[in-house]
C-alpha cells in the first residue's frame, strides 16, 4: 500500500505541529522520520495511520481517502506501534500479541491455524516467546517495547508504522529490531520508524524524512543528512565515519552560529 500526506496541516491548541507536509511511504521501502523534540513525527504517524484529524490537506491510501475503506479493512492493512503504548488489562505477553490477530478473525470463530502462526511467529522475530507466559507488569520497559512490537508484527499489515520502536531498548536489542523492521520492509511492507538515533536512522533506513517545526526540512537517502541539515534541524555538529561499509554520525557538539547570528540591523 502506498500512503500519502498531502498539504497535511495539524493546529494543536495554538501552534501548527504540521504545515503543509507533503511525503509518500512506498510498499518495500523501510522510512526513517527523524527531527528533533517536537517536530511533529508523532504527529505525522498518527496522520499516515488514518488517526489524526487535519485542518487541511489529507491522507491518502492507494489513492483513496480512509473514509473509503471499511475501518476493518484498513486495520488489516496498516498496523501502528504508537510511541510508549500500554495495554489496559494485565494481559499475558501471549494474549498481548494475539489482539493482533484481531483485524483478521471472524466475530463467530476462534483463532484460526493462520492467527496462531502469526502470533508465535511474531514472538519469535521480537524475542519476547521466553516470556510468553509474564503478563506486562511483570515485564521490564524494553521487555514491554519488544512484546508491543511483536503485537504489531503479528498484523502483518502491508505498512507498519512504529513510533519510536527503540528508544527503550538496550544496544542489542536496537538492532536486532532495527534489523527486523528492514527485514519487514524487505519482504514488501512499507515501514515508517520514527528515531533519535542518528546512526541507526542513515545505517538500516533506504529514506529519511527530516522534520523540524512541522515542516519536511530534508527527504531523501540517508546522504541527506548533511551538516547544514543537521544544523538546521538538532543545531548540532557531528562527527562522521564508515565501519564495513555502513555509516555512524556522532551528534559532538552544539553548532556554531552562523556569522552576524544576534546582530540586529541598523
Amino acid at each position: 500500500m502506498r500512503i500519502e500526506a498531502i498539504d497535511a496541516t495539524v493546529r494543536l491548541g495554538d501552534t501548527n505541529a504540521l504545515d503543509r507536509v507533503d511525503c509518500a511511504v512506498r510498499p518495500g521501502e523501510m522510512v526513517g522520520l527523524i527531527g528533533p523534540n517536537g517536530a511533529g513525527k508523532t504527529t505525522l504517524m498518527r496522520v499516515l495511520a488514518g488517526l489524526q484529524p487535519l485542518q487541511s490537506g489529507e491522507a491518502r491510501y492507494d489513492g483513496r481517502r480512509a473514509r473509503d475503506f471499511p475501518r476493518r479493512e484498513l486495520a488489516r492493512r496498516i498496523a501502528f506501534l504508537a510511541q510508549e503504548g500500554e495495554a489496559a488489562w494485565p494481559l499475558r505477553v501471549d494474549r498481548l500479541v494475539a489482539l493482533g490477530r484481531l483485524p483478521h478473525r471472524d466475530a463467530f470463530f476462534g483463532e484460526s491455524a493462520a492467527d496462531a502462526a502469526a502470533v508465535e511467529a511474531a514472538l519469535a522475530a521480537a524475542d519476547v516467546a521466553h516470556l510468553r507466559a509474564r503478563t506486562l507488569r511483570a515485564l521490564s520497559g524494553g521487555e514491554r517495547a519488544r512484546a508491543l512490537l511483536a503485537r504489531a508484527l503479528a498484523v502483518q499489515a502491508e505498512t507498519l508504522l512504529a513510533d519510536e520502536p527503540v528508544a527503550a531498548l538496550d544496544p542489542l536489542h536496537q538492532l536486532q529490531a532495527m534489523a527486523l523492521l528492514r527485514a519487514v520492509a524487505r519482504n514488501g511492507a512499507g515501514v515508517v520508524a520514527a528515531l533519535h538515533d542518528l546512526t541507526l536512522a542513515a545505517r538500516f533506513c533506504d529514506r529519511l524524512i527530516v522534520l523540524a517545526g512541522g515542516r519536511v526540512l530534508a527527504d531523501g537517502p540517508p546522504g541527506v543528512l548533511t551538516d547544514a541539515v543537521l544544523a538546521a534541524a538538532y543545531g548540532v555538529e557531528a562527527v562522521r565515519g564508515e565501519h564495513g561499509g555502513e555509516p555512524f554520525i556522532v551528534p559532538w557538539r552544539a553548532s556554531a552560529p552562523s556569522p552576524g547570528a544576534g546582530e540586529t540591523g541598523a
